[in-house]
């Protein structure tokens, strides 16, 4: 029995509806069911003892430990940490046969703990707040009511009496948030191309940057409650678009206890392992949290997991596919419901038996005139969540066109940059649900060569990363060049990632002169350059070195770098 990690939940997540603590314990499998039993009998008499003998317990097994969680208040979430780290310990005292604490020393020390904290101007203006109608967002430095331009914010120990606000200034503003296992960003930022089409200021938070209209006010991975709080208090902004990973939601929650709409794009492989989720079917349940807190919910009824989870959702649903002949999209129509499909090169709206033509591929750059199928299906979704947020039909075709990926807007996302006749892309990709997307694309693009760098971090499984190289070479490319990753070493030696990729590769009986190997990101990249010649594809998977590789890039276009010469060194980064 053993603790391993103890935290506050701010808001909605996997196990509550709201704020609460968790911790996370490791348990050998034997003794799990008598130590969380245990567990559950000491938080109760706790909870019971310090007043919230109204909290709600939820706990989540997994192999080889298990989350415990109980709602606690949202001013007293430090303190119920402790709560339940000592009901954690009096069940491991308990089963180990050492004798309990003074029952009223512990007790003494949790309300001291829970007095400290409280803070009752909190509490009287989230309940002000929702009386109003109006989202409270709560962090340890400050307080706001409402959303973006009708929004006001104040330090939390000197937050105003209710009765003195004047709340015919606070509103709220639409918001959307997103989440998939790949695909988030771009959906994220087509939907902030369509908000401004239809001219709003939208802010955005994601894994690159937090925005608000063209200003970016911080670089970094703000797909977390934090990004969206700063994007939801700032004044400016009158649509919050808010990427939502995977880690926010495990560790905090979400920021919001409601929005306009949730998208779930896809569950694949990705992760599993961490925070005791090691299937594809706990990932999703993780990801359909968001479905919880959305008046409207969008969801792709091409990908199996998130299709099959659609009777969980308890509003209304706007279904996106690239098969008009989907029958979940049949039967959603002929229902009278909602569906945005790719019938053709066309994105339509449907409603019932009311089709409306959106625009086609070939007006939206991002999509390779259809190559790109990964984007046109992230194109199907911004659209469906715009017209939830009631941004229009004009609005959508005029903002997925001027959607072009660059690096600038939507960097290491299937960014291009042609150098003569040779075109090369750089992209994120990270799982075989990604790669196999980039490679199919690579191979559907006619070049007369096509290229990829590949590498992985090591806090993949070994099949994992193995699952990588299998995908990858299903398309057959040219050439693979592998890449250590010094930055992502993530517990293995330097050089272990690339020899499992080498084996797979052996395994697979790969030529040798099919694959090689360098011995980092960047010099992989300067390696597919000089293999190079007019009319070649490289598929760049960049991760550590994106930033200095899109500079490189950037640099020899400018300088007019062409396939088959040397490399410029007074250029490279």
């Amino acid at each position: 029995m053993e603790l391993v990690d103890s935290r506050r939940l701010t808001g909605p997540n996997r196990l509550l509806p709201g704020p609460g603590a968790v911790i996370e314990v490791a348990l050998a499998n034997d003794v799990a069911e008598r130590a969380i039993d245990a567990w559950r009998a000491h938080a109760t008499r706790l909870l019971t003892a310090v007043g919230w003998e109204d909290a709600g317990l939820a706990e989540r097994r997994f192999d080889g430990g298990a989350s415990l969680a109980f709602d606690a208040p949202i001013d007293a979430l430090y303190a119920a940490t402790e709560v339940n780290e000592a009901a954690w310990a009096a069940a491991g005292r308990e089963l180990s046969g050492e004798p309990a604490r003074d029952a009223d020393e512990e007790l003494a020390e949790l309300r001291a703990h829970i007095d400290t904290e409280r803070n009752p101007a909190l509490v009287a203006l989230l309940e002000a707040a929702d009386l109003h109608g109006v989202a409270c967002l709560c962090d340890d430095d400050h307080v706001s009511i409402g959303l973006g331009e009708g929004s006001q914010t104040f330090a939390v120990d000197a937050l105003p009496a209710p009765d003195t606000v004047d709340w015919s200034k606070v509103h709220d503003v639409p918001t959307a948030m997103i989440t998939g296992t790949n695909g988030k960003s771009t959906t994220a930022r087509m939907l902030l191309a369509i908000a401004t089409a239809a001219g709003k200021v939208p802010g955005i938070s994601s894994t690159d940057w937090i925005r608000v209209g063209d200003e970016v006010l911080d670089d970094g991975d703000w797909s977390g409650p934090g990004g969206a709080r700063i994007v939801l208090r700032d004044p400016r902004t009158q649509l919050g678009i808010l990427e939502t990973a995977r880690g926010g939601m495990l560790r905090r929650g979400l920021a919001l206890e409601r929005t306009n709409v949730s998208a779930v794009l896809n569950v694949a492989e990705d992760h599993l392992g961490e925070w005791g989720i090691g299937t594809i079917d706990g990932l999703a349940d993780g990801k359909f949290v968001l479905t919880r807190v959305a008046h409207e919910v969008v969801l792709n009824a091409d990908d199996p997991p998130v299709a099959s989870r659609a009777d969980q959702v308890e509003v209304p649903l706007v279904w996106f596919s690239m098969d008009p002949s989907n029958p979940i999209i049949q039967d959603h129509l002929e229902a009278g419901g909602r569906a945005f499909l790719l019938n053709g090169e066309s994105l339509i709206r449907c409603e019932g038996e009311t089709l409306l033509e959106l625009t086609t591929v070939r007006n939206i750059p991002s999509t390779f005139d259809g190559a790109a199928k990964h984007n046109v299906a992230n194109a199907l979704a911004a659209a469906a969540m715009a017209d939830v947020l009631g941004l229009g039909a004009r609005a959508i075709a005029e903002g997925l066109a001027s959607f072009a990926s660059r690096s600038e807007d939507n960097p290491g996302r299937l960014n291009r940059f042609r150098f003569g006749d040779l075109n090369v892309l750089v992209d994120f990709a990270h799982n075989p649900h990604g790669q196999a997307s980039m490679v199919d694309m690579a191979k559907s693009m006619g070049a007369k060569r096509w290229l990829v760098v590949l590498g992985q971090a090591g806090d993949r499984e070994d099949e994992a990363i193995r699952n990588l190289v299998r995908v990858t070479w299903t398309a057959r490319p040219d050439h693979i060049v592998l890449k250590e990753m010094k930055a992502h070493l993530r517990g293995r030696s330097e050089g272990a990632v690339a020899a499992l990729m080498e084996d797979e590769l052996q395994n697979l009986e790969v030529p040798a002169d099919r694959w090689s190997r360098q011995p980092s990101e960047l010099a992989a990249v300067r390696s597919a350059l000089e293999w190079a010649e007019p009319g070649d594809l490289l598929l760049l998977m960049v991760h550590e070195s994106r930033g200095q590789t899109l500079t490189e890039l950037g640099r020899l276009s400018d300088a007019g770098w062409l396939p088959g010469t040397r490399l410029p060194s007074d250029v490279l980064a």
